[in-house]
């Protein structure tokens, strides 16, 4: 599939989360740099975390899993969203995890346009609702922190 036809793709599973899927769709293409926001909670929850956790934790992943959920970093890379389940939001415990589910709602920038010093992808969603299996996610928070203790502690 070429990049343009999964851009589209991936355009097309996020909108149908808009209460308007064609009005999601006729922003993005008015803006293709811009963002629309979407409702959390009803095709998926997104668990937000710092970035000194995400990226090492999005390392984590990808080295575990051949595709994880869409994956979103937000202005200055500060805060990095997991997508997973619906429902994940209201069962997560762990502290320090920020949850956008039901009744919340997350800022979207256009599959396959280019960041614009927004909000933008780490890992594009893929059109066929792959999300990040939150079990996976958590053991790979786990192993992030565990080598940043390590870092901390000076490797010990």
């Amino acid at each position: 599939m070429s990049r343009t036809a999964e851009a589209r793709r991936a355009a097309e599973w996020l909108a149908s989360a808009a209460p308007d899927p064609d009005a999601c769709q006729a922003e993005w293409a008015r803006s293709p740099l811009g963002a629309v926001l979407l409702p959390a909670g009803r095709m998926w929850d997104v668990l937000i975390v710092g970035g000194l956790l995400g990226y090492p934790t999005l390392d984590a992943l990808t080295g575990c899993l051949e595709r994880p959920g869409p994956v979103l970093a937000d202005f200055g890379d500060a805060r990095i969203g997991f997508f997973v389940p619906p429902g994940t939001a209201a069962r997560w415990a762990d502290t320090g995890i920020r949850c956008a589910g039901r009744g919340t709602w997350i800022v979207a920038p256009r599959p396959g346009g280019r960041a614009a010093g927004g909000a933008r992808w780490l890992i594009q969603p893929d059109g066929s609702g792959t999300l990040t299996d939150p079990a996976v996610l958590e053991l790979a928070m786990q192993d992030a922190a565990a080598r940043l203790a390590g870092t901390w502690n000076g490797g010990r």
